[in-house]
């Protein structure tokens, strides 16, 4: 996965990065348990943070483990498991496997080729479980990989592919709740994509690889520009969580929303402020 859905930890409170830290450990085993490790290897904060929001929603029954692991070896830690943990894990497998595919065919990376190939029982068991979310990634993955390979420099359409996906993922039960976790699934995706985008703007270049931005980076105020569309596009998926009834852990998403995608996208601003000699 990408890794930009992420918790600013200096912000967090003690406690509430323990709470956190027991979804990720529970995301991690419940990949584990199911797939082994070649499923653990998957394990992303982007999908801890979909593991907590359907959690924090629906209050599932909750079971919670206190064990150790290759990454605490020396004291036991906290690891939640339900059933939103279980589904945010399979759809980290399916979004895993899909990404593997596209950087076999795009970068000829075969390592990640072979790696995906690993995880293709998962896959169709996964599959045949969630349909709609399956048809969803399947369709805007395709659409997506025709519109790069077009070198269509479109970034609603582009990043809307990639919104349209994480939807469809967002939304686990269509119910009173399902236009709120739509359109913050929507969102949080166009946000993703572009700042996927602009994080690997310049190893395109190099590889001669398609982003959506390459024509426009040596324009009089790109990385404004940039900053600008990612703000609005997290305005949005922050407008649609603000209308969800959660009120348990509910500043650890709030910590996720209005600084950690933050940290990461200055991360990605001052690495590419150093390589472009502070400009």
């Amino acid at each position: 996965m990408f890794g930009y859905v992420v918790v600013n930890k200096p912000e967090l409170k003690i406690r509430e990065f323990h709470e956190y830290q027991s979804y990720y450990c529970g995301l991690c085993r419940t990949l584990k348990q199911r797939w082994g490790i070649r499923g653990q290897i998957s394990l992303s904060y982007d999908m801890t943070f979909l593991a907590i929001l359907l959690s924090l929603l629906y209050e599932p029954v909750e079971e919670e483990l206190a064990e150790r692991c290759v990454a605490h070896p020396m004291e036991k830690h906290r690891a939640r498991h339900n059933e939103m943990i279980a589904y945010a894990a399979d759809m980290n497998l399916m979004l895993t496997w899909y990404k593997c595919r596209d950087d076999l065919k795009d970068e000829k990376r075969v390592v990640k080729g072979i790696y995906g190939m690993s995880l293709g029982s998962g896959i169709d068991e996964i599959k045949n479980i969630y349909e709609r979310q399956h048809r969803a990634v399947q369709d805007n993955m395709e659409k997506l990989a025709f519109l790069e390979g077009e070198c269509c420099e479109d970034i609603d359409n582009l990043s809307g592919c990639f919104g349209h996906l994480l939807e469809e993922i967002f939304v686990v039960k269509q119910d009173e709740w399902e236009s709120c976790l739509r359109r913050m699934g929507f969102h949080m995706g166009k946000f993703v994509y572009l700042l996927d985008a602009y994080d690997d703007l310049e190893q395109d270049r190099k590889k001669g690889c398609f982003n959506p931005f390459l024509h426009r980076a040596g324009k009089e105020g790109f990385d404004e520009w940039i900053k600008e569309i990612l703000t609005m596009t997290a305005v949005e998926f922050a407008s649609a969580f603000e209308r969800l009834p959660l009120v348990e852990h509910v500043d650890i998403l709030r910590n996720i929303i209005y600084s950690g995608i933050w940290t990461r996208y200055e991360e990605v601003r001052k690495k590419r402020m150093e390589g472009n000699g502070g400009r």
